[in-house]
């Protein structure tokens, strides 16, 4: 299939209607600058069930703007949602990413598109200098982009920037939820795309009010550890949930030699008040007890392995991550 659009721009909604004349505005003049016509480029406004004026202001610049293409939710699904949407949408060979409330410059997009064609597969903005408060938005992000770095092994300084590209290959093969969108690199490094970043212009709110606060830090975890086993365990869950399964073997067998020769058994009376030798001492049934219960850890883990082996076997994940690096090797 050849693709005639060049660049499809993915823009999430939610009470801007104060910010959208002008941020279409300067989307428009980069992309006449870019030479991007109706035929060249659109750009897809997702009205995620805006409270405000947000969809008619979208739908009157679209009476303008032939390159303007709109989506509504009929409920508020969250910005990872709008995106896929955009994503599912989006027919243009490069897709781009930003924020409604234009505190992304469009003036980057131009930037990014060049980094995109150097060989890579998703470019990242990286908001070097914000304009946000410290506390409840810098801090956060700050500690969320260490703790992802961490886990996942992917450095990107800042994975909540909206501003990014994308091959348009990649993104229709992501399945991304929740609020997996600041994850986008890292699910992207996970099915072997090269991903790099960039220095972009970052400007203070004009309008509205931010709609994230520390509230989102608690869905940031468990997201994290959600990606980390999809980006990751995916690939090898045997490895993985075998590692768990030999470290509960270990520490059984380590604890039950401490058990047989550094520690003495305490006999105790029963009711009746005699000592009957034969009988199995608390202390022994307490050892019984952490034995079985860590051999029972190592078999269950164990079986948890070969079961993700086998769904992911059957789901041809390793085929495709093959066909992704082949058409890596391709660009």
């Amino acid at each position: 299939m050849v693709i005639s659009t060049e660049i499809s721009i993915v823009v999430p909604i939610f009470n801007e209607e104060d910010s959208i004349p002008v941020l279409h505005g300067e989307i428009a003049r980069v992309l006449d600058s870019m030479g991007l016509g109706p035929d060249k480029a659109e750009v897809i406004y997702v009205d995620d069930c805006s409270s405000d004026a947000s969809l008619h202001r979208i739908l009157a610049l679209r009476r303008q703007d032939a390159r303007i293409r709109a989506i509504k939710f009929r409920r508020n699904f969250g910005q990872t949602s709008a995106m896929a949407a955009g994503f599912d949408e989006a027919v243009g060979r490069v897709v781009v990413t930003l924020d409604g409330d234009l505190q992304n410059d469009p003036a980057d997009i131009p930037a990014l598109v060049a980094e995109l064609d150097r060989g890579y597969d998703v470019v990242a903005g990286w908001r070097k200098k914000r304009y946000d408060g410290f506390v409840l938005r810098r801090l956060p992000s700050i500690v969320a982009n260490r703790l992802i770095a961490l886990f996942t092994g992917v450095s990107i300084h800042d994975t909540g920037c909206t501003l990014k590209a994308f091959r348009r290959e990649l993104v229709k093969s992501m399945s991304i939820y929740a609020d997996q969108h600041r994850f986008l690199p890292v699910l992207s490094a996970g099915s072997g795309a090269r991903v790099t970043e960039l220095v972009v212009n970052h400007r203070p709110r004009l309008y509205g009010h931010s709609k994230y606060g520390l509230g989102r830090a608690t869905r940031v975890l468990l997201d994290l550890l959600t990606i980390k086993l999809i980006s990751q365990f995916s690939q090898r869950p045997v490895q993985y949930f075998g590692l768990m399964g030999l470290t509960a073997l270990i520490l059984g067998l380590l604890f039950g030699t401490a058990s047989l020769f550094g520690l003495e058994p305490v006999t105790e009376p029963l009711i009746g008040g005699s000592e009957v030798s034969e009988a199995v001492s608390s202390w022994e049934m307490a050892v019984i007890t952490i034995l079985l219960l860590l051999f029972s850890v190592f078999v269950y883990f164990t079986l948890l392995g070969l079961l993700g082996e086998l769904a992911v076997k059957a789901s041809g994940m390793h085929r495709r991550s093959t066909l992704d690096r082949i058409l890596n090797e391709l660009h």
